[in-house]
């Protein structure tokens, strides 16, 4: 059961963006969620529809599809700045 990721816009802008330790930190994770959208530790959004998973200081937001099997990533960056 493998799920399709998909990155809006802004969450690719905010992965190129950030230091290359923090994509390469960063990227077997993301790579994981295709397998597994629901991992161990990943936490169902209150404020917003979807979940969020920590890696380090950093936070990736982004939503599941059941039914299309796709994962969408709509925002990726520092756990500072990630939910304004």
């Amino acid at each position: 059961m493998t799920y399709h990721i998909v990155f809006e816009t802004r969450a690719k802008r905010e992965f190129v963006k950030l230091a290359r330790e923090s994509q390469v930190m960063l990227s077997p994770v993301i790579n994981d969620l295709s397998s597994a959208p629901r991992p161990h530790g990943v936490k169902k959004l209150q404020s917003k529809d979807g979940y969020r998973l920590r890696k380090g200081t950093f936070r990736i937001l982004y939503t599941i599809d059941d039914k299309a099997k796709t994962v969408c990533i709509y925002r990726i960056g520092h756990r500072r700045t990630v939910y304004r």
